[in-house]
């Protein structure tokens, strides 16, 4: 974990010993009082001060008028009193030395309102001006059940290792109730970030890598402030323990009520879940996977891999549970001879020995028979993880109730497979509900059990996944940082001060100046230019496109001519795109036209960068024409990229077998696709002055590639490195 010099801020206020609850009150409809009861019913051991300049004592807990009159400091303030109240207590806790303030009023930024965002400004400044670190406004509230801290007196929460941060406080409702029915699930610390005026979702998941409560980092988010800094912190803590991130707002509809919600700035779903995932974070897709998930990697942590073996005692389920492993991208692992033999010498000979193992009713009288099938297909090195199918645990309800026995012999080998091997055991069991003996004693001995295949088939995803990253992180090289080139600098200098962007021809030689495959190109300033081309290029067919900061789109302007060829061709396609070019825009400054070879054939890819708010400069990848237009098949990974990252992006778009080669076509060549995309990221850091990137079409072949067409959008004021991509 972090050192001492490097520990989170957050623990001085999260972990409290002394606690002020301003606005505390004896009235049961009043946070201040719920706040009140649930310190002292779970037993908090810290010190309490009410502050209520109205009573005496609040609960039989002596109060005090303000916080000024009380002794010493409190480490935490919650601050229950309206919002219009809030910056002047924040200045009074400044004061007072008080570490952090919760603050539960709404009427901030999230109304949208100007008073809104102006007293929510004034509430920022009070407190930076204080050092008083704020949780919210507009939040739930907190707890810490390891300290017994239950600022919203739940009840019947259980402490356990699970951090959660959510900005939905019925969203935390809806998960302490699903751990409550769930019988083994825990908490260590909740926040409700609220408007994450301050701490950021960053600052709490810092917070919860170095809780030595927490282990495993869940979160429910509508919408980060900050995602550059979200990234870099997860890239760390994700190294640590495993981190769980629902996304809320993956449609359009859903973002809308996540910007009125909290006030969140809602980027593109995909591009989020993308460079969530690039750095180690588990993005479940539903809500309902939240908990089954979070509690998997907490108990299992990780997979070698994605190949799952399954065992079942019904052939239906193991048909759904393969269908489902399939849908997550999981493979049904192709068992080893040895194995199969293995298994038919202790299974009937109707039993399917192929991945799933179905035991066809050999273990009707001898469940634990069903752990000797799980032993086994434990030693294969084809399988990284194990799914145990069917109804283990309720054979003794519905066979005979001597086969208790049995399914307890059969649990306690289970029990020490786990904790022998590497490989995670995950339990289905139809009977899960009802929590037979044999399910209870999985639980204790920390193996989850799931009642639903959805659910368990998802924490296989996530362990595979997370094993992957953290094998694949390991020992990455880092990309050479790119030298920008005199040339380039110059040429964006010039487009700024035009105020236009780079022309193709500026955008292809800065791409060529840092090694990346551009087809020869001369520019054309007038037809006397084209004899010396033609000698140049010969008889092969050309392209010809328009160079002009007016016309954007070429093609729409009859600005591109084909298959052009010879001198005579080109004047007369010279004259042609000259004509239509100023047609379309009389009053467009047209520098020429740029001519180049016709690219031979090969798959089309797109390779674009956006300048996202949140995220700053993302790449995306995916192939060309309608797989881009119509299917939106692409992949988004944040800058820089890692060869990890620039490779798992041709893999992940649906299309990738089209760049293995189809009908007969050959493979294109991926590592220099691979090599593309790095330089592409490390050029980007390299010119703050680009905020925009479009290579569209790079033609991908067996032999490498050709970038067809480059676009680079220019900020229209110089920026720093810094500035550029904040």
């Amino acid at each position: 974990m972090a050192n001492a010099t490097q520990r989170s801020p957050l623990h001085g206020f999260l972990a409290p010993d002394s606690i002020a609850i301003i606005g505390a009150s004896a009235d049961p409809t009043k946070r201040g009082y719920k706040a009140m009861v649930g310190l002292i019913k779970d037993g908090y051991a810290g010190r309490i001060y009410p502050i209520n300049p109205k009573v005496d004592t609040v609960l039989g807990v002596k109060a005090y008028r303000s916080l000024a009159d009380i002794p010493g400091t409190a480490d935490l303030a919650l601050i229950c009193t309206p919002a219009a109240s809030v910056p002047g207590l924040l200045v009074e806790c400044g004061k007072k030395g008080v570490k952090g303030a919760v603050v539960l009023a709404s009427g901030f930024r999230e109304t949208g309102r100007p008073d809104g965002i102006k007293l929510e400004q004034e509430m920022l400044a009070a407190a930076h001006q204080s050092g008083v670190r704020v949780i919210g406004p507009n939040t739930s509230g907190m707890f810490n059940l390891h300290k017994k801290v239950n600022l919203l007196a739940l009840n019947n929460v259980k402490a356990g290792d699970i951090g959660l941060i959510s900005q939905s406080g019925n969203m935390l409702l809806s998960l302490v109730l699903e751990a409550e029915r769930n019988g083994h699930v825990g908490f260590s610390t909740y926040a409700g970030p609220g408007n994450q005026a301050d701490i950021g979702f960053n600052d709490y998941l810092r917070y919860l890598g170095e809780d030595p409560h927490t282990r495993v980092a869940t979160l429910y988010v509508e919408g980060f402030r900050d995602g550059r800094r979200f990234l870099d912190a997860a890239r760390k803590i994700t190294a640590l323990k495993p981190v769980v991130v629902y996304k809320s707002g993956s449609t359009e509809a859903g973002q809308r009520a996540a910007s009125s919600h909290t006030g969140a700035l809602a980027g593109s779903y995909a591009m989020t879940v993308d460079v969530l995932r690039q750095v180690g974070v588990s993005v479940v897709q539903h809500s309902d996977e939240i908990l089954p998930v979070a509690e998997g990697l907490g108990l299992l942590q990780k997979a070698r891999g994605k190949r799952v073996a399954v065992v079942a005692d019904g052939g239906g389920q193991a048909t759904i549970a393969s269908d489902r492993l399939a849908e997550a991208g999981l493979e049904l692992a192709e068992l080893s001879e040895t194995t199969r033999r293995r298994l038919g010498e202790i299974l009937f000979p109707q039993a399917s020995l192929l991945n799933p193992v179905d035991v066809a009713g050999s273990s009707d009288a001898n469940p634990a028979l069903l752990a000797d099938c799980l032993e086994i297909v434990a030693a294969d090195d084809n399988v990284d993880s194990i799914f145990l199918v069917g109804m283990f645990g309720g054979y003794y309800t519905r066979f005979a109730e001597d086969l208790l026995g049995g399914e307890m012999r059969g649990a306690e080998a289970m029990i020490e497979l786990a904790r022998r091997s590497d490989k995670p055991l995950i339990v289905y069991s139809l009977y899960a509900p009802v929590n037979p003996p044999a399910l209870r004693r999985l639980h204790e001995a920390g193996l989850p059990v799931y009642s639903s295949i959805e659910h368990a088939v998802r924490v296989l995803s996530a362990l595979g996944e997370r094993g992957i990253y953290l094998a694949a992180c390991t020992g990455q090289k880092a990309v050479p940082t790119v030298v920008p080139e005199r040339a380039a600098q110059l040429a964006f200098a010039e487009a700024q001060a035009a105020g236009r962007d780079l022309f193709e021809y500026e955008a292809k030689n800065l791409l060529r100046a840092h090694g990346v495959a551009v087809p020869e190109e001369l520019l054309a300033g007038s037809a006397d230019d084209l004899a010396s081309i033609a000698a140049r290029f010969g008889d092969q067919p050309l392209a010809m496109k328009v160079v002009s900061k007016d016309i954007l789109h070429k093609s729409d302007a009859g600005g591109v001519k084909l298959n052009v060829r010879g001198e005579a061709g080109m004047r007369v396609a010279f004259d042609e795109i000259m004509a239509a070019s100023r047609a379309y825009d009389s009053q467009a400054v047209i520098k020429g036209v740029l001519l180049t070879p016709m690219a031979r054939k090969g798959v089309e890819v797109i390779i674009g960068v956006i300048r996202d708010p949140i995220f700053g400069p993302v790449l995306m990848f995916g192939l060309g024409g309608i797989f881009v237009e119509i299917l939106e098949d692409v992949a988004f990974r944040a800058i820089p990229l890692s060869p990890h990252d620039a490779s798992s992006m041709l893999e992940q778009i649906k299309s990738r077998k089209i760049l293995a080669g189809v009908r007969g076509e050959a493979a294109v060549d991926k590592a220099a696709l691979v090599d593309l995309l790095l330089k592409v990221s490390s050029l980007v850091e390299a010119y703050p002055e680009l905020i925009e990137l479009d290579l569209n079409p790079v033609i991908a072949r067996p032999d490498g590639y050709a970038v067809v067409d480059a676009r680079v959008i220019v900020s229209r004021k110089p920026l720093a490195a810094k500035e550029a991509w904040r």
